[in-house]
């Protein structure tokens, strides 16, 4: 364990905050899961827009790489819209 003041208040942040990215990031992959899932065109279309948000935050807060968000989304918008057809 830390001896420094510093470094123990730098321990405690990091767990508080990688608690909180696996909050999002756990929440954001069951939320892929459920899109993928789902058979209706407009159902599908109303959930990918919240997805997609979900997605582009993670990737703000640094949890995700924003290339990995662009390619998740794009293989999310590219199912979906095969079910439209």
């Amino acid at each position: 364990m830390a001896n420094h003041k510093a470094t123990k208040k730098d321990v405690r942040q990091s767990s508080k905050r990688r608690e909180i990215n696996r909050y999002y990031g756990k929440t954001t992959r069951n939320a892929i899961r459920e899109l993928r899932e789902l058979k209706v065109p407009k159902e599908a279309g109303e959930k990918l827009q919240k997805t997609a948000s979900m997605i582009d935050k993670m990737a703000k807060r640094g949890i995700i790489h924003k290339n990995k968000a662009a390619n998740l989304k794009s293989k999310l918008a590219k199912k979906i819209n095969t079910l439209a057809k």
